[in-house]
């Protein structure tokens, strides 16, 4: 996505990483950005999908379950003791040092002040926070049922009973091999007591959820390394998509990729000390008075936390202020690796400080680290912006961000995706559409754009009113459908829209092809009754599964549902969410529930494509909307004459946006495109100077008939050096011609993996080729 690139019509909020096509860490399946809780930056994940971020986060929050996963930033501690039964360590009073060994930075000995200050007044607060908890265990516990996944119900005791002891008592290896538990849909730490009766998930590394909990449970390993070797102040430290990373500001110096050797040693050593997590619930009052050294937690205090007390977490001598959950302790996070570091702006805001961001990655087994280093150099081998150079198929320039400029061999690329989705269209019952690029800030105020999301776009003021950008279709397709009276008969009404559209992404976020200012996507939206939803998803399931059938993807489903807050009549979404599921049933696809996942104004169904190397991309995403048409008060007349009857709308996009496709493909393909997309698809090589007008006359043909073919003339290259430049560049064929090919007029053909197909007469090499190219095969070399 666009996203994510997401879908149609869904705003990329601001920075991140993408498990996309550039040389970025493999990404579990599904998982997305977690947003930070009270310490959360801009440097934020995009929108899971439609025109309107969830209401109740500072920027833009995701939905359901995946936004209770807030990450947060931390600091570190020194003092007395760790907790109760644990070893006392000398925090802060250590001798010895860690050194990189290469000229990198070393344990700060001794560690800051604040450190032991900070650890001191948290001592304090735990030691009454855990009495009241003794006390009212002693006081309020009764039993409760736990009801696990399966049924069955275990029975505990509120405010006593952790999910840890629920899952020893099922069996040791669950427990040990549970990264976070799942109380009532809520992520819930293993060893916070349960308060009452409820459901019980207990999650492995494998689940979204569990590996954002690692990652955020990584970062704070992370970002305990970083405040006892640089001393900073940390900021933001969330889990990405693959990951983690945390920001710290330093008065002076940098962070240099020569550090890592020592930060890694320390993160060992701090894995090894197994330091418990512990949360603690803390009066803001009391946590701006220990964080008073720090004026970014300060800042997070008094911005973002809207309530009387917030929490933090502890691990050693890190305090943190984080919403959590976390892992039991540091020993659960058994390979770590740091493996890049970047400068950035608080608040990604260029006239604001500069922080130093470090990258890590971890994992529950070394073998998942090795595996996920090999498929980082193989991604490196296939990055986009590397290819694109390359095979001159695209740049960028400084004078236009986030823009790209498509040189005529990416253009190619780029029109033939559009025709593909434009003839699909024409079989399919879409019509397409033109709309204007610029709207009144009236119409963004009624969409609700413009209380979300009016700082990602690019507004100026004509005429002493306010003007924008679009940076989604949705709402101009609202104004086609208002503009005149509709009727039931028009139903369902598909409007499709490959218009350009403008984001104001902050410059230090725009990466390659997946995070730009200028796009534009395949997107529609389908105006349709309540009763035709289901044939209508089915539609576009069987939309999707075509494209992704010529491109060669593999892909598998969501069905996301009602999140807790949402808008709307729950009979009509229990309606719309029973037609979904219908769909998929249908449809035949394996599919899986994410409960509670659903954006604010309908249920959604996410899908995401497998690519060559393994890597998940979220392009396609059929999205529901019962909200947009109240905005809009769109209506049509119903059979029964009903002029007040509401439209739902279908949000649908498949490649998402053309440009984060390309680069997608780029990868996918490694630069080897089918010939269908290939923009360099014959080459033709005359065998010496007296077959060279013969050859500028074969390749006329080719070109004639519509293929992207060259001619090789060059004096100053031999035939088998000709072929070989052909071949690297990509050609799908190569067509050799000389003095016997001139007189028989023919061509030897041979492939870019070096097949030869031999000797055929020019017409039918130019009629096999076209029947290649139309009928988008995969493997057209193979197929000759």
């Amino acid at each position: 996505m666009v996203p994510g690139s997401p879908g149609p019509c869904w705003p990329l909020s601001r920075g991140g990483s993408r498990c996309s096509a550039s040389a970025q860490s493999r990404a579990p399946p599904g998982l997305r950005t977690q947003p930070a809780s009270c310490c959360r930056g801009r440097d934020q994940p995009r929108l899971p999908l439609h025109q309107l971020p969830e209401p109740p986060g500072p920027a833009l929050a995701l939905t359901g379950a995946r936004a209770r996963l807030r990450a947060a930033s931390g600091m570190a501690g020194a003092g007395t003791q760790i907790a109760a039964g644990e070893e006392k360590k000398e925090w802060g009073k250590k001798k010895t040092k860690e050194g990189s060994g290469d000229g990198g930075c070393t344990e700060l000995n001794p560690w800051p002040e604040y450190i032991n200050e900070r650890l001191e007044r948290y001592h304090k607060l735990k030691a009454e926070h855990d009495a009241l908890l003794a006390e009212r265990a002693a006081k309020d516990s009764k039993p409760i049922k736990v009801t696990l996944p399966d049924g069955k119900q275990v029975d505990a005791e509120s405010w006593k009973t952790t999910p840890y002891q629920v899952a020893c008592g099922i069996s040791q290896g669950l427990a040990d091999n549970t990264v976070i538990a799942k109380v009532n849909k809520v992520v819930w730490d293993l060893d916070r007591p349960l308060e009452e009766d409820c459901t019980l998930e207990l999650l492995k590394f494998e689940d979204e959820d569990a590996q954002a909990v690692y990652w955020h449970s990584s970062a704070h390993i992370m970002g305990e390394a970083m405040e006892r070797i640089y001393g900073g102040c940390l900021c933001y430290g969330p889990p990405i998509e693959n990951g983690f990373y945390y920001d710290m500001y330093l008065e002076d110096g940098g962070v240099s990729s020569n550090d890592f050797s020592a930060l890694e040693t320390l993160c060992k050593k701090i894995m090894k000390e197994k330091q418990p997590f512990e949360r603690l619930e803390i009066k803001k009052e009391t946590l701006l008075e220990m964080f008073k050294y720090n004026k970014f937690k300060c800042r997070i205090l008094n911005e973002k936390v809207n309530t009387p007390t917030t929490t933090v977490y502890r691990c050693g001598p890190l305090i943190d202020l984080c919403r959590g959950p976390h892992v039991r302790h540091t020993g659960k996070i058994k390979a770590l690796k740091i493996h890049k570091n970047s400068s950035t702006y608080w608040e990604g805001k260029s006239d604001m400080e500069t922080l130093q961001r470090l990258y890590g990655i971890s994992f529950p087994d070394v073998k998942m680290l090795k595996e996920w280093e090999k498929l980082q150099e193989e991604a490196k081998n296939r990055d986009h912006r590397k290819i694109g150079r390359d095979q001159e198929l695209y740049f960028f320039h400084e004078l236009s961000p986030g823009s790209c400029f498509f040189l005529p061999k990416g253009a190619y690329i780029y029109n033939t995706l559009i025709e593909f989705i434009r003839s699909e269209y024409r079989k399919r019952g879409f019509q397409e559409v033109v709309t204007p690029n610029i709207y009144n800030s009236k119409v963004w105020i009624t969409s609700g754009h413009w209380q979300h999301y009016s700082e990602n776009m690019f507004s100026f003021e004509v005429e002493k009113e306010v003007f924008a950008l679009k940076p989604m279709n949705c709402p101009g397709h609202c104004l086609m459908f208002d503009h005149r009276p509709r009727s039931w008969r028009e139903l369902p009404l598909r409007m499709a829209d490959f218009g350009v559209l403008h984001r104001n992404e902050l410059s230090g976020a725009l990466t390659g092809l997946t995070r730009v200012r200028r796009f534009q996507q395949d997107d529609a939206h389908i105006f349709c009754a309540m009763e035709q939803i289901e044939g209508e998803i089915k539609s576009c399931l069987e939309f999707l599964q075509a494209v992704y059938g010529v491109f060669g993807f593999s892909f598998k489903l969501d069905l996301s549902t009602r999140p807790e807050k949402f808008l709307g009549d729950i009979e009509v979404w229990n309606q719309a969410e029973k037609q979904l599921e219908n769909s998929l049933n249908e449809f035949g696809e394996k599919w899986e529930l994410n409960p509670g996942d659903g954006a604010f104004y309908g249920p959604k169904i996410d899908i995401k494509i497998k690519d060559a190397i393994g890597r998940y991309h979220q392009c396609a995403t059929i999205q529901l909307d019962f909200q947009l048409p109240v905005r809009f008060n769109l209506t049509f007349v119903s059979h029964d004459g009903d002029d007040k009857k509401r439209p739902v709308i279908i949000h649908r996009a498949i490649l998402g946006s053309v440009e984060r496709m390309i680069a997608i493909l780029t990868e996918n393909y490694a630069g080897k495109w089918p010939l269908w997309l290939s923009p360099q698809q014959v080459m033709v090589v005359p065998v010496g100077p007296t077959c060279d007008e013969y050859a500028q006359k074969v390749r006329q043909q080719f070109h004639d008939a519509g293929l992207m073919s060259d001619v090789d003339v060059d004096p100053g290259c031999t035939l088998n050096k000709k072929i070989r430049n052909a071949q690297l560049a990509q050609y799908n064929f190569i067509l050799v011609v000389g003095e016997k090919e001139k007189a028989s007029g023919t061509v030897n053909i041979r492939t870019r993996d070096n097949k030869v197909h031999g000797e055929r007469t020019v017409a039918d090499t130019v009629e096999r080729l076209l029947q290649l190219k139309r009928c988008r095969c995969k493997h057209a070399e193979e197929e000759f």
